[in-house]
């Protein structure tokens, strides 16, 4: 099984258009190395010519562009996106499939909660009506429910649901919903090989011990390395945890979680801007490294059927 890192920044992606903190300043300039990073999605293949899209970013014309597997040329009109998986209504997980609505109606596989959020409060399905379509594929996660993309045979997804608020134009953003947010865990059903996929981990409950414990490699919400880290900036009254974000350091954080699992490789996705950890040279990157844990970048290819 094959997963491509499109993108592995969080919303406004890396370095954001109009931020001028210390890791933004630092790598336009080329006084921070960083790499810069489009907006977080990921892809998944066993063949590596037809793939299941996992969110549609803004950055989803330039991500095709830097890896032309998704555009394998076979026919006047073509696409090495099988489905799109998404696995909430933000906007920058959903903003992207404006960008995808030239082509032949979209398979979009989504929970109740999001269709009706990208129906209602921020509209994108009724305005792909009038080019592509859509065609949903409801997802079911309580209790979950496997599911496969029949254009991308050889994997199975299931989804589980995580604790998080719904997008500030959701009709229920202060009313939680089991799936307004999902993590997914993908199998390949020929190896058994598993990746647990949650760029919106936001904090650990119980039917998650199995999806990190059972899978080979695991990518996790990278958004914040303190649970204060936007408050000390002063640019926002809302720490990590309350906007749905596990921070990685501190007391329960996400190195602390992830040490009690020794089987999957672990990597951190959806990083913020802010993020010490995107400095290469810091001392926060370098405490991840002795923790395991990896740093997802834009291009990243895993594959596991290769030996770490």
């Amino acid at each position: 099984m094959k997963l491509l890192v499109l993108g592995s920044a969080a919303g406004g992606g890396f370095p954001q258009w109009n931020c001028n903190c210390r890791n933004c300043d630092g790598v336009r300039k080329g006084t921070v190395r960083a790499l810069p990073r489009t907006q977080s999605s990921i892809a998944v293949s066993t063949d590596g010519r037809d793939w299941v899209l996992f969110n549609a970013s803004p950055d989803i014309h330039a991500q095709i562009r830097a890896n032309p597997c998704l555009q394998p040329g076979r026919g006047l009109r073509d696409t090495g996106i099988a489905g799109v998986v998404l696995i909430d209504a933000q906007i920058d997980h959903t903003t992207g499939l404006f960008m995808l609505r030239e082509g032949r109606p979209l398979d979009i596989w989504c929970t109740p909660q999001v269709r009706e959020d990208l129906s209602t409060g921020n509209p994108i399905f009724n305005v792909l009506s009038h080019f592509c379509t859509v065609r949903w594929q409801p997802l079911q996660v309580t209790p979950p429910v496997a599911f496969t993309v029949p254009a991308a045979p050889g994997l199975r997804f299931t989804p589980v649901p995580l604790a998080s608020k719904a997008p500030p134009y959701s009709p229920h953003r202060h009313d939680a919903h089991a799936g307004d947010n999902i993590g997914v865990l993908i199998e390949e059903t020929a190896t058994g090989k598993r990746i647990f996929y949650a760029p919106g981990f936001g904090a650990m409950e119980d039917h998650l011990e199995s999806c990190l414990a059972a899978a080979d490699c695991v990518l996790l919400d990278g958004t914040f390395w303190t649970d204060d880290e936007m408050i000390r900036m002063g640019l926002s009254a809302n720490t990590a945890r309350g906007i749905g974000h596990l921070p990685q350091s501190g007391p329960g954080g996400m190195m602390a979680l992830l040490s009690r699992y020794h089987k999957p490789r672990k990597l951190l996705i959806h990083i913020n801007n802010t993020n010490p950890i995107l400095d290469e040279d810091s001392p926060e990157r370098a405490e991840l490294t002795r923790a395991g844990i990896e740093v997802a970048w834009d291009g990243m290819l895993i594959d596991t059927g290769d030996k770490q």
